[in-house]
């Protein structure tokens, strides 16, 4: 007995129309590679829309209009009264005052960018290699961050560096028969150490954090293979194997805290007495643009140099420090022998 095989509705005869007058349901048509879905558009415009007009009025229209000030001069009010150009930006290149803010600058991040990336890279190595409770460390390193700079300088002026006898400064230095804290406050460089361990507290975990996340991206193989090679743990473990994993992390915990150094405002301001030789940039441009004269235009020229100085910094690090500067030289290198036809 032969078997048959059923013919498709399209191929019986008569049109294809399956018996009882009904009609097969056409496949929905395939839509093409790379085009959107129907109201795709208007839902991005709808969800991007208000971030983009609160990015417009808070951040470039000011930095727009801080730019047209500096041009002029505008003391008082921010209605520019004459146009003046360059000459804002030559005040400011010149004044010693201001150039005495980055001095103040450099000495602050020269103190305060190493002792708080050895701190937070010898804890991260700490916590990393700790069996247990790494957890809980964590969250008591990280938790200074969640008080803001003003906060934990009124702690340090008032609980620990008061000018009280029965303060805990004062004590602990009586103890050692050291000056009280009122000379560490007034003088240089004692008063590096109030301000150093203020912002030390504060930003330690968080760059603990930038660590460890850098440390739990080795490989555990690569310990193993060269514990079985004969290099156990230690130093030369460390600068052999450890600190050129971590390179990406170290280039963006530099640039980190360089930033955060140029941003330094609210210890100064708060903990130490309104004096030239303790004055960082950000309170020097404060103190021109809402001090007493209130010279508007002054202070956005002062704004945009700082500005430029910070972007210059940021690259000089990048270049020489950065996420892939060894191989970017070497690339550099290989290009220029290609053209000049000389070894790499």
């Amino acid at each position: 007995m032969s078997t048959t095989t059923p013919r498709r509705a399209q191929d019986a005869p008569g049109g294809g129309a399956p018996r009882g007058g009904a009609r097969v349901a056409s496949a929905p048509r395939q839509r093409r590679a790379g085009s959107a879905l129907p109201g795709t558009n208007r839902a991005f415009w709808t969800l991007v829309t208000p971030f983009f007009a609160g990015l417009a009025v808070f951040s470039v229209l000011p930095i727009l209009w801080s730019a047209y000030l500096s041009l002029t001069e505008a003391r008082g009010s921010l209605t520019p009264v004459r146009f003046v150009g360059v000459d804002n930006y030559l005040r400011f290149l010149t004044d010693q005052a201001f150039i005495q803010s980055l001095v103040t600058f450099g000495v602050f991040a020269v103190f305060i960018v190493p002792v708080t990336m050895a701190c937070s890279l010898g804890l991260a190595l700490l916590l990393h290699e700790l069996p247990a409770a790494q957890a809980l460390l964590r969250s008591v390193f990280f938790i200074p961050l969640a008080c803001s700079y003003v906060v934990a300088s009124l702690v340090w002026k008032l609980g620990l560096f008061s000018g009280l006898p029965s303060g805990v400064a004062n004590t602990a230095l009586a103890a050692v028969g050291l000056d009280p804290i009122s000379t560490w406050l007034a003088q240089s460089p004692y008063w590096w150490v109030v301000l150093v361990t203020v912002r030390l507290w504060l930003q330690i975990g968080f760059y603990m954090l930038l660590f460890l996340a850098g440390l739990q991206r080795i490989p555990r193989t690569m310990y193993e293979a060269a514990s079985i090679d004969g290099l156990s743990a230690g130093p030369r473990r460390f600068f052999s194997m450890t600190w050129p994993q971590l390179r990406p992390t170290v280039a963006a915990v530099l640039l980190l805290l360089l930033v955060a150094a140029f941003q330094a405002f609210d210890e100064f301001i708060n903990l130490l007495p309104r004096n030239p030789d303790t004055r960082p940039p950000l309170v020097y441009l404060y103190q021109v643009a809402l001090g007493g004269d209130r010279d508007f235009g002054l202070g956005s020229a002062g704004s945009l140099i700082l500005t430029a100085i910070m972007v210059v910094v940021a690259l000089g690090q990048n270049y020489f420090f950065g996420f892939a500067a060894a191989e970017d030289r070497t690339k550099r290198r290989s290009r220029r022998a290609r053209r000049t036809g000389a070894p790499s």
